[in-house]
């Protein structure tokens, strides 16, 4: 038997027919084209499973089970999107909705917590008891697995790492709130940092890699510089990852996982984000004669999110 994982984001939907191990057999994707009634959607996302279960020369009977990582929050019992910011929906049947095309079990998760999800069963976190998986993209995100499966809470909404208070009163966020984790541990954050410094230090590296437009800066520009030893980028990023330590010892000490496990555009820094935070981390922790969580890098990329929806029929 195989499993269906459909990836559903806001520009792209991915799909992919995963086998018992985790491997992606065959792929099929199409654009999202979030503004169309969701049954439109929904629809595309059935197609694609087709196409690739015929690339894979199988057939609906071979599939066991379908599983969906969405943008959003879900409700596992009932298969309905309680909301997904990005492409407007809310209060969504998605499990019924589907299953009127391909008539297998459904299984719906946060995007974030399907990408935990396969790091911890076929990625650098396999064979962890627990992990937490952090995404550091536009935005913080984040997945909490236990045995070998996502832990969601009781309302569905486990994981909103992004939303935990890092600073009292602290730089507004999107969500309402202020001082939010994903206002100084994203890219989006590490960009404003980039932009402010620039504007006492217009002749930085950072800025000359701009060619000399702060619109331009982007994360890639500012960790390049650091790296590069340029000093006003090594500022920023040695305040960058002190957020990121001050993060991850929240984590450690609230959760205690065996691995948190760094995902998203800022990971790509690589062991240069890794050392930086595990120099900083020490000084944070309570028990600093305990071990700490090791500290990783995700290791699947872009099909993580294919391989953690289908293992949703494997774990739930």
């Amino acid at each position: 038997m195989v499993y269906i994982g459909i990836d559903l984001g806001g520009t792209n939907i991915a799909v992919g027919v995963v086998s018992e191990a985790g491997s992606i057999l065959a792929e099929a994707s199409t654009k999202t084209l979030y503004q169309r009634p969701y049954q439109e959607i929904v629809k595309d996302m059935a197609d694609c499973a087709m196409k690739a279960l015929a690339k894979a020369n199988l057939t609906v009977d071979d599939v066991k089970s379908i599983g969906i990582g969405i943008p959003g929050v879900a409700n596992q019992e009932t298969g309905m999107v309680i909301f997904c910011t990005n492409l407007g929906w809310a209060d969504i049947p998605l499990r019924d909705e589907l299953q009127k095309y391909i008539n297998k079990p459904v299984f719906i998760d946060n995007d974030a917590n399907v990408a935990g999800l396969a790091e911890s069963y076929a990625g650098v976190s396999a064979g962890c008891k627990s992990s937490v998986f952090i995404t550091l993209g536009t935005g913080v995100g984040g997945g909490i697995i236990i045995d070998g499966k996502t832990w969601t809470g009781a309302h569905s909404r486990a994981g909103e790492m992004g939303h935990l208070n890092l600073v009292v009163d602290g730089i507004p966020c999107t969500c309402g709130n202020n001082g939010c984790v994903e206002r100084y541990c994203s890219a989006t954050a590490l960009i404003h940092m980039g932009k402010q410094a620039c504007l006492g230090y217009p002749d930085c590296d950072i800025m000359k890699r701009a060619s000399g437009d702060p619109e331009k800066i982007n994360a890639k520009i500012v960790i390049d510089s650091a790296k590069a030893g340029d000093p006003v980028a090594v500022r920023i990023f040695a305040e960058y990852t002190r957020y990121l330590a001050l993060f991850i010892n929240t984590i450690t000490s609230f959760f205690d996982p065996d691995m948190i496990v760094l995902g998203g555009g800022v990971s790509h820094a690589g062991e240069f984000l890794l050392n930086a935070i595990r120099e900083q981390l020490p000084r944070y922790l309570m028990f600093k004669a305990l071990p700490a969580p090791k500290l990783e890098l995700a290791q699947l990329g872009n099909e993580a999110g294919i391989i953690g929806a289908a293992m949703l029929g494997k774990t739930i």
